[in-house]
């Protein structure tokens, strides 16, 4: 097991908790991210992991269908990619993506572990959960945000950067740095 694939598990057991605790009354609630309801974002997460398996050739297998079961979409989805994060030749399958060669789980780790952080908490959010990131994924998300610089907002993954309060504690700075508003 590699540490990408560790960090993969204990994210996505992280947002597992928290779409496990989406009650049926808080799927068309908004979240922060703009236009989107609790059901687009976890929709979003589904179709990011199908995604980075089209990426290598491979999809989701039978999973089921998000419009009947969003919860059990994502737990299939979360255990497909976590199975071929385990195999060490599954993970090492190389693409060609937007920032260059890569594979899978380098891809995973920079794309879906992030997301489910970042997604994370605005799920928390639209649900009342807590909102709290591990301090070490908030000192390792803000660094791939440095790194990705203007490239973040120009695909609108991000809305503009807001100012945080003078006395922000990191997370604060993040998500600020992300366009949310906390």
């Amino acid at each position: 097991m590699t540490e990408i694939a560790d960090r993969y598990r204990r994210l996505s057991s992280a947002f597992t908790t928290k779409v496990e605790a989406i009650r049926d009354d808080q799927w068309d609630l908004p979240t922060p991210c703009e236009q989107w309801t609790v059901r687009d974002l976890v929709r979003h997460i589904v179709d990011t992991q199908a995604m980075f398996e089209g990426f290598v050739g491979r999809d989701l297998g039978e999973i089921p269908a998000f419009a009947d079961d969003p919860k059990g979409a994502w737990a299939a989805a979360r255990d497909k990619v976590q199975a071929d994060l385990d195999d060490p030749a599954l993970a090492q399958v190389e693409f060609d993506g937007l920032m260059g060669r890569s594979t899978f789980e380098r891809g995973v780790d920079g794309f879906l572990s992030f997301d489910q952080v970042v997604h994370g908490w605005d799920l928390a959010r639209a649900i009342g959960q807590d909102e709290r990131i591990e301090p070490a994924e908030v000192s390792r998300i803000a660094a791939d945000v440095r790194g990705m610089g203007d490239t973040l907002r120009s695909s609108g993954a991000c809305g503009p950067a807001l100012e945080p309060p003078p006395d922000a504690d990191p997370q604060t700075r993040l998500l600020c740095e992300l366009g949310r508003r906390v």
